[in-house]
């Protein structure tokens, strides 16, 4: 159609805005380069798997996109009260985004709880779609409500849409042979078929993820289905939402190739198995559940037929001692985890330590302390990795920055393992686990070759003429020692806990050979080879603003607002944490001032100040939740300008 009005504005948050009217009533189409939508409700009302759909949607349109789920610790949280809230940020844009946003335009409020819980975080003027049923006198008082905010005039400043989304849903239903509980669970299909509508996502899959989810229960199926589409409908024919918003493919963000939407667990996960078959080893995964790593083992017990084998172990120290047996045996082991198991598998890695072994250990990061804010993210665990071992037992540490980057940094992970046969921590978070973003799936030709060499035979001559084989016997480039099979004839060795004889491996209780395994071991870690850290300044800069992990979108995002402010400001990123890039103390040395952003108290900013003697700045988050882009934009300023 032809348009009969165009305009174009530009908000306050500098999102370019186009406007058709079509002719013969037809609603109009406004243009947007960017959005930020939340969908709010109780735990059960199903809002992770509303925004999971319509993220998979948004990438499937071409979108940039960034997520933040979040969500109570228990299954089923207390319904209608503030904690049993349960949300879904998306952020998506039709050009490169690097955090979920700040602010929602657009809040989906399944009740007067989800109203409450989130209307803090919108900014004047936001949209928000209320489910009016839910609104009952009971429902508010649960939640601090005297009246109505529906009717009191504290939402003036906003874009209301009060809908009877339970309403619609039943009738919408009612030709189906369900209860009214049973049509009232459709109600976030219906929701997610009005967003559809309003931001001109594709249905189809959607549609297709309905039909194989409850194909063997049809009359579920046909009323997911019927909800979905009663919303779209119900979206395109109201008068209450008189435009809807299109955000173009962000054509010029990705380079060229073919790109799906992630999980850093997922591609956690992924990254694995791709580790695995590069280095032609069978995977083994010896885990026990828990938040919020137990995503990696459900979906690596899906691919037996790459030669994946998971174990979920009765605890955490089970876990690490089977995976540690399966490097002993030859296999690319793997133990997954989050803080409080890490503590449990403490002597274990120091174990791996000691023998020498490939083993990854990755630490999807949670609040804390002891069992703390399961669902809720962290980067507090750095310290542990660094140190949490009894006597000198030195672990390579890597974080991934986003979670695609995941998929990168277990393969990163391995190459160090199998390279220098090491145990090493892999430290993601809650952020990035279940935060997901676009992927471009690589060529195999991209991936990196990690075949190792296992010991075939002797590999020592004594003085007698005899050949033996010496399993501590070291690469003199790596300081790895060999790999041997158990069974290979020839190549028996001693394997224990208690400290080892340089060389043969035999147990040994002499200060001078343990005083030089240790310093050995720790050699072996300093050299590891790691690239040098890159930095951005384009400015001549004389603040440098240094994270690590997933404070990468947030520092990025605050660069970049601080930059077209007219701000000059340096930007580099930690992916080694032990050992460190070999350039930065020359780095950390050419600022004025460097500046820590970290959701902890400040572990980086220690072990800098600590090793280069610098008067790193930290700046500090503990509150479950991602820096805001804004919030840390505003320290930086402050922090160039004192």
């Amino acid at each position: 159609m032809t348009s009969q009005v165009s305009r174009t504005t530009e908000q306050a948050d500098g999102t370019v805005v186009g406007e058709q009217r079509r002719p013969g009533g037809v609603k109009a189409v406004r243009r947007l380069d960017r959005v930020i939508i939340r969908f709010a409700g109780d735990s059960g009302d199903g809002m992770q798997l509303t925004g999971d759909r319509f993220t998979s949607e948004t990438a499937s349109f071409g979108n940039d996109l960034s997520t933040l789920p979040n969500f109570p610790a228990e299954i089923r949280a207390p319904a209608g009260t503030l904690p049993g809230v349960s949300s879904f940020q998306l952020h998506f844009a039709d050009h490169d985004i690097l955090t979920p946003g700040d602010a929602p335009n657009v809040l989906v409020a399944m009740n007067p709880a989800a109203l409450k819980a989130n209307i803090g975080d919108l900014p004047r003027g936001a949209e928000i779609i209320v489910n009016t049923d839910e609104f009952t006198k009971r429902a508010m008082q649960k939640v601090g409500y005297d009246a109505s905010p529906l009717e009191d005039g504290s939402l003036d400043g906003y874009s209301l849409h009060p809908v009877p989304l339970t309403t619609l849903t039943v009738e919408a239903l009612k030709e189906f042979d369900l209860t009214r509980k049973e049509a009232e669970r459709s109600k976030n299909m219906f929701a997610l078929g009005l967003l559809s509508w309003m931001y001109h996502r594709p249905t189809e899959g959607t549609e297709r993820f309905l039909k194989e989810k409850f194909a063997r229960k049809p009359e579920v199926m046909n009323a997911n289905l019927a909800a979905f589409r009663a919303g779209w409908n119900f979206g395109e024919t109201t008068e209450d939402f008189a435009v809807s918003y299109e955000i173009a493919p962000a054509t010029t963000a990705f380079p060229v190739g073919t790109y799906r939407n992630i999980s850093g667990n997922l591609a956690l996960a992924y990254g694995l198995v791709a580790a695995s078959r590069q280095a032609d080893l069978p995977l083994f995964l010896g885990s026990y559940p828990i938040t919020p790593a137990s995503d990696i083992l459900h979906e690596l017990s899906k691919h037996k037929n790459f030669g994946v084998r998971t174990f979920q172990a009765e605890d955490e120290i089970a876990g690490i001692g089977a995976a540690l047996g399966a490097a002993f045996g030859g296999s690319l082991a793997v133990t997954t985890t989050s803080g409080p198991g890490v503590a449990l598998k403490a002597e274990t890695v120091g174990l791996a330590v000691s023998l020498e072994l490939p083993l990854l250990v990755v630490d999807i990061q949670r609040g804390g302390p002891s069992t703390g804010l399961p669902t809720k993210t962290e980067q507090a665990d750095l310290l542990q990795a660094m140190y949490g071992r009894n006597g000198e037992a030195p672990v390579p540490v890597i974080a991934p920055r986003t979670p695609a980057d995941c998929f990168d940094a277990a393969l990163e992970a391995a190459r160090i393992a199998l390279t220098y046969r090491t145990p090493v921590m892999l430290l993601s978070d809650g952020y990035l686990a279940n935060g997901s973003e676009p992927w471009r799936i690589p060529e195999l030709t991209e991936l990196p070759d990690l075949r190792v060499q296992f010991a075939r035979g002797p590999n020592h001559t004594l003085d007698d003429g005899t050949e033996v084989f010496w399993p501590y016997k070291r690469d003199p480039g790596t300081l790895a020692r060999p790999w041997a099979i158990p069974g290979t004839p020839g190549l028996e060795h001693r394997i224990g806990g208690i400290e080892k004889q340089d060389g043969t491996g035999n147990i040994s209780y002499d200060p001078a050979n343990h005083d030089f395994m240790v310093r050995t071991r720790q050699a072996k870690i300093d050299g590891i080879d790691v690239p040098d850290i890159e930095v951005d300044d384009p400015d001549g800069a004389r603040t440098l603003v240094l994270g690590w992990g997933s404070t990468y979108g947030p520092i990025t995002a605050a660069v970049r607002r601080l930059r077209r402010a007219g701000e000059a400001i340096a930007q580099a990123h930690l992916r080694h944490l032990n050992p460190f890039a070999r350039n930065l103390g020359a780095v950390l040395g050419g600022y004025d001032k460097v500046v820590i952003p970290e959701m902890n108290l400040g572990q980086l900013a220690t072990l800098i100040r600590a090793k280069y003697l610098v008067d790193a700045h930290s700046y500090n988050q503990v509150n479950g939740m991602p820096f805001k882009a804004e919030q840390l934009a505003e320290a930086l300023k402050e922090a160039i300008h004192d």
